[in-house]
């Protein structure tokens, strides 16, 4: 990195965002914007050991404990979106009816193979749909059909989908809409939804906290949520 550069650590939510704003922020500003993605809950443990950003993305519950732990400062988060968990088939395949808790129940059960974050160290899709399997009744069954992407943007599971290696993608609606040649069926059912707020901070070791916090202040736009929102995050 040189002088200049904010180094943002954010959620893989947020990839195809920064595919678009990056290059406007940066010729905008002249601050060069190196964006680490990754599933929001291993960022929050990497920056809570000690990796160095000046700003991050991650969801409401890590940036309260970053702040709590001095790693973001206090008074700096600002809400940028909110995530819908999705659902995704392989183009031209069947759209499974996910209309209800008990329709999603036996298109998962029907399905031959499912691709979807780690429920421990992926991102926040893969927890919440292991209690979504649990409450439903079908955690054994849906274990043995399940394929862990490997986290972040290479480990999508829309790509897994992509690549034939399942039937079934599920994933952050904005994450399944990063990868182009799948189809996305739409959200969980709304008794079966986490909405995931992502919230930006500065870190206390900002290099730049102005430049951060100017960075943070471009998201906010109108323009920036447009953007946002045609990803498949809704903004806040």
């Amino acid at each position: 990195m040189s002088e200049g550069d904010i180094k943002v650590l954010a959620t893989t939510a947020m990839k195809t965002v920064f595919e678009e704003l990056a290059p406007q922020f940066e010729r905008a500003t002249g601050h060069r914007v190196i964006v680490d993605l990754g599933p929001s809950l291993r960022l929050e443990k990497e920056l809570g050991e000690g990796k160095s950003a000046d700003l991050a993305i991650v969801s409401q519950n890590g940036i309260n404990d970053l702040i709590a732990r001095g790693k973001i400062a206090a008074g700096s988060a600002v809400p940028i979106a909110d995530s819908l968990i999705g659902i995704a088939v392989a183009k031209g395949a069947p759209k499974p009816d996910i209309s209800s808790a008990e329709t999603f129940k036996r298109a998962m059960l029907a399905a031959k193979s499912i691709a979807c974050s780690k429920p421990v160290g992926g991102g926040q899709s893969g927890a919440h749909l292991a209690k979504v399997f649990d409450q439903l009744g079908i955690a054994e069954a849906m274990q043995a059909k399940a394929k862990y992407g490997a986290g972040g943007a290479a480990g999508l599971a829309g790509l897994v989908v992509l690549r034939g290696e399942a039937e079934i993608g599920i994933q952050q609606m904005a994450e399944l809409m990063a990868v182009a040649g799948i189809d996305i069926v739409g959200p969980l059912p709304r008794e079966l939804q986490s909405v995931t707020p992502f919230v930006a901070g500065i870190s206390v070791d900002a290099a730049d906290p102005a430049a951060a916090r100017a960075l943070i202040i471009f998201l906010t736009t109108p323009e920036a949520k447009r953007v946002i929102k045609a990803k498949g995050l809704e903004p806040v």
